[in-house]
């Protein structure tokens, strides 16, 4: 399974291209892990001290 442009053909066969979409993607995936470790670091603190 590729996930590649159908008219791209100056790409290689490679699953994660260095393209607008794959940026996005990343950058959706990357602050999602970010929000969930800061929610669990902050719950973490807030129920040490109850």
């Amino acid at each position: 399974m590729q996930i590649r442009d159908e008219d791209d053909n100056t790409s290689e066969d490679y699953i994660i291209q260095d393209n607008k979409k794959t940026r996005v993607g990343t950058t959706i995936i990357v602050v999602t892990l970010v929000v969930l470790i800061v929610g669990i670091i902050i719950s973490g603190i807030y129920f040490e001290f109850l």
